[in-house]
Protein backbone atom coordinates (compact mmCIF):
# COMPACT_ATOMS: atom_id res chain seq x y z
CA UNK A 1 0.00 0.00 0.00
CA UNK A 2 1.40 3.37 -0.99
CA UNK A 3 1.60 6.33 1.37
CA UNK A 4 -1.29 7.98 -0.46
CA UNK A 5 -3.43 4.83 -0.17
CA UNK A 6 -2.66 4.58 3.55
CA UNK A 7 -3.60 8.23 4.07
CA UNK A 8 -6.86 7.72 2.16
CA UNK A 9 -7.68 4.66 4.26
CA UNK A 10 -6.99 6.60 7.46
CA UNK A 11 -9.16 9.49 6.26
CA UNK A 12 -11.99 7.10 5.42
CA UNK A 13 -11.78 5.64 8.94
CA UNK A 14 -12.18 9.13 10.38
CA UNK A 15 -14.85 10.24 7.95
CA UNK A 16 -17.64 11.67 10.02
CA UNK A 17 -20.74 11.40 7.89
CA UNK A 18 -23.13 11.39 10.84
CA UNK A 19 -25.59 14.28 11.08
CA UNK A 20 -25.27 16.73 13.98
CA UNK A 21 -26.28 15.17 17.29
CA UNK A 22 -27.94 16.65 20.33
CA UNK A 23 -24.42 17.02 21.77
CA UNK A 24 -23.28 19.05 18.76
CA UNK A 25 -26.27 21.32 19.39
CA UNK A 26 -25.36 21.64 23.07
CA UNK A 27 -21.78 22.60 22.16
CA UNK A 28 -23.14 25.18 19.68
CA UNK A 29 -25.43 26.51 22.46
CA UNK A 30 -28.45 25.83 20.21
CA UNK A 31 -30.16 23.90 22.99
CA UNK A 32 -29.71 24.38 26.72
CA UNK A 33 -27.79 22.11 29.05
CA UNK A 34 -26.70 22.32 32.67
CA UNK A 35 -23.00 22.86 31.87
CA UNK A 36 -20.66 22.25 34.81
CA UNK A 37 -17.28 22.48 33.03
CA UNK A 38 -16.01 23.82 29.73
CA UNK A 39 -12.63 24.38 28.12
CA UNK A 40 -11.37 24.58 24.53
CA UNK A 41 -11.62 20.81 23.98
CA UNK A 42 -14.28 19.42 26.30
CA UNK A 43 -17.67 20.08 27.81
CA UNK A 44 -19.23 18.48 30.89
CA UNK A 45 -22.92 18.74 31.66
CA UNK A 46 -25.53 17.00 33.81
CA UNK A 47 -27.39 14.05 32.30
CA UNK A 48 -31.08 14.79 31.79
CA UNK A 49 -31.98 11.23 32.85
CA UNK A 50 -29.62 10.64 35.80
CA UNK A 51 -28.96 7.07 36.85
CA UNK A 52 -27.23 8.05 40.10
CA UNK A 53 -27.33 11.05 42.47
CA UNK A 54 -24.47 12.53 40.43
CA UNK A 55 -24.53 11.77 36.72
CA UNK A 56 -22.81 13.96 34.17
CA UNK A 57 -21.40 13.56 30.69
CA UNK A 58 -18.04 14.61 29.30
CA UNK A 59 -17.82 15.12 25.54
CA UNK A 60 -15.27 16.43 23.07
CA UNK A 61 -16.42 19.77 21.70
CA UNK A 62 -15.34 18.72 18.20
CA UNK A 63 -16.43 15.25 17.17
CA UNK A 64 -13.53 14.80 14.68
CA UNK A 65 -14.72 11.33 13.67
CA UNK A 66 -15.22 10.21 17.28
CA UNK A 67 -18.78 9.04 16.90
CA UNK A 68 -17.74 5.90 18.82
CA UNK A 69 -14.77 4.99 21.00
CA UNK A 70 -14.04 2.15 18.58
CA UNK A 71 -13.36 4.77 15.88
CA UNK A 72 -10.50 6.34 17.87
CA UNK A 73 -7.12 6.40 16.19
CA UNK A 74 -3.62 7.36 17.34
CA UNK A 75 -4.37 11.00 16.57
CA UNK A 76 -7.07 10.95 19.28
CA UNK A 77 -4.82 9.84 22.16
CA UNK A 78 -4.31 13.31 23.63
CA UNK A 79 -8.02 14.15 23.43
CA UNK A 80 -9.04 10.85 25.02
CA UNK A 81 -6.62 11.50 27.88
CA UNK A 82 -7.99 15.02 28.27
CA UNK A 83 -11.57 13.71 28.48
CA UNK A 84 -10.53 11.33 31.27
CA UNK A 85 -8.77 14.17 33.07
CA UNK A 86 -11.90 16.33 32.81
CA UNK A 87 -13.98 13.41 34.15
CA UNK A 88 -11.90 13.12 37.33
CA UNK A 89 -11.51 16.88 37.72
CA UNK A 90 -15.26 17.48 37.65
CA UNK A 91 -15.89 14.38 39.79
CA UNK A 92 -13.71 15.88 42.52
CA UNK A 93 -15.59 19.19 42.27
CA UNK A 94 -18.82 17.17 42.61
CA UNK A 95 -17.55 15.62 45.90
CA UNK A 96 -17.06 12.14 44.45
CA UNK A 97 -13.73 11.55 46.20
CA UNK A 98 -15.02 8.25 47.65
CA UNK A 99 -15.38 6.88 44.13
CA UNK A 100 -17.26 7.09 40.87
CA UNK A 101 -17.77 5.12 37.69
CA UNK A 102 -16.81 6.15 34.15
CA UNK A 103 -18.83 4.43 31.41
CA UNK A 104 -18.47 4.62 27.64
CA UNK A 105 -21.18 2.92 25.62
CA UNK A 106 -19.94 1.86 22.16
CA UNK A 107 -22.22 0.87 19.32
CA UNK A 108 -25.58 -0.88 19.24
CA UNK A 109 -24.55 -3.80 21.46
CA UNK A 110 -22.95 -1.35 23.91
CA UNK A 111 -26.27 0.52 24.20
CA UNK A 112 -24.92 3.73 22.62
CA UNK A 113 -27.78 6.09 21.80
CA UNK A 114 -25.97 9.29 20.74
CA UNK A 115 -23.20 8.84 18.18
CA UNK A 116 -20.83 11.48 19.53
CA UNK A 117 -18.27 10.00 21.93
CA UNK A 118 -19.28 10.68 25.52
CA UNK A 119 -18.24 9.55 28.96
CA UNK A 120 -20.88 8.97 31.63
CA UNK A 121 -19.63 9.75 35.14
CA UNK A 122 -21.83 8.31 37.89
CA UNK A 123 -21.49 8.53 41.64
CA UNK A 124 -22.96 9.71 44.89
CA UNK A 125 -24.03 6.22 46.01
CA UNK A 126 -22.62 2.71 46.23
CA UNK A 127 -22.57 1.33 42.69
CA UNK A 128 -23.09 -2.40 42.18
CA UNK A 129 -21.28 -4.90 39.96
CA UNK A 130 -21.92 -6.24 37.43
CA UNK A 131 -23.46 -3.05 36.05
CA UNK A 132 -26.15 -4.42 33.76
Amino acid sequence: MSGEEAAAKAAAHLADTEPPTIFDKIVAKEIPANIIYEDDEALAFRDIQPQAPVHFLVIPKKRNGLTRLSKAGPEHKALLGHLMWVAQHVAMKENLGDGFRVVVNDGPNGCQSVYHLHLHILGGRQLTWPPG
